[in-house]
């Protein structure tokens, strides 16, 4: 196991030019520049590659960039659906291979996971295929179906057609992630001209250990729900009247959650959207994380939402 990586500050990378210029630290053997750069960050050590030309050569180095690679990357790339041999043999410096792999997801287990790195740090970062999730009615063509579609990164995705009890949880092993590490889960999806069932009613998420409590909270999946529902018609009564004032507090109970959530809902670079389920601090240990949204209070019927999957990233390192 790596250990923990130092994150440099801006004043502590001054000080370190300053030594660098004064020939304090510019003088010691590249090989020890590069066993201390590689204690930090990949980011910090691309800040010190412009200190001077014996940090460039080191943060170029193997010894470095082997730090920052997942002490596990080779059982990782092991379970690609690609030549895993063929990825380690094209890119033989472990700086390319790392670049790589941080813009460049590749598809495991089958096809069913994605395996990334964050750029800045080298934390784990996976998405779980809709494949891979655990869909209510989701093998009842009636309810779902499933489609290829040009702009997953997955073989299908998973197209809601007509439910009325919604919902979907994803599990994957803590021991996969790295530790010491905030992460969140989100909802990545998109949606038909046709949708319909989650405007009005806020859907319900949770992230925490599976067969555990866990911290609940209401997300929005519809993209224009909480604006239309501002211009929803009040059925005609009596003025004052009960059914008015009830009307008018749960509506008012609703806003604020519609509001809160759909703060979570946004568009991401490739063009899907996303919503973050719930967020977990992983330590030391092996448990299963279970993510999850549903929606089975409501009574509603649900359609026209494409689920793409769940990815689980870095939110905060500690």
């Amino acid at each position: 196991m790596h250990p923990p990586a130092v994150s440099l500050t801006f004043s502590v990378f001054n000080k370190l030019k300053m030594a660098v210029e004064s020939c304090i630290i510019g003088g010691l053997p590249e090989d020890c520049i590069a066993n201390a750069l590689s204690l930090t960050t990949p980011k910090d050590a691309c800040r010190l590659s412009t200190v001077a030309s014996t940090f460039r050569s080191a943060a170029q180095s193997d010894a470095v960039w082997e730090r920052f690679l997942p002490s596990d990357y080779r059982d990782i790339i092991s379970r690609s659906i690609d030549d895993s041999d063929s990825l380690l043999r094209r890119f033989q410096s472990r700086k390319d291979l790392y670049l790589h792999l941080s813009d460049h997801p590749i598809l495991i287990d089958a096809g069913l996971k994605s395996f990334k790195l964050e750029k800045w740090s080298g934390k784990k970062c996976y998405m779980l295929a809709a494949r891979d999730l655990e869909i209510v009615w989701g093998d009842t063509s009636q309810y779902w179906q499933w489609i290829p579609h040009p702009e997953s990164r997955f073989s299908e995705v998973a197209e809601l057609l007509d439910v009325c009890w919604f919902e979907i949880h994803g599990y994957i092993n803590t021991k996969m992630l790295s530790s010491n590490t905030i992460y969140a889960a989100y909802l990545v999806f998109t949606n038909k001209s046709r949708m319909y069932g989650f405007d009005y009613h806020p859907v319900e998420a949770c992230v925490g250990i599976k067969g555990h409590e866990m911290v609940k909270r209401t997300v929005c999946l519809d993209p224009e729900g909480a604006q239309r529902r501002r211009y929803q018609v009040v059925p005609r009564r009596r003025p004052g009247s009960l059914f008015n004032r009830l009307w008018h507090v749960q509506r008012q109970q609703d806003d604020v959650a519609m509001e809160g959530s759909t703060e979570l809902l946004r568009s991401r670079e490739d063009g899907w959207m996303e919503v973050e389920l719930g967020e977990y601090l992983v330590e030391e240990g092996e448990d299963d994380l279970d993510m999850s949204v549903m929606e089975v209070k409501g009574g509603n019927w649900k359609s026209g939402l494409i689920i793409q999957g769940i990815e689980i990233r870095p939110k905060k390192c500690i």
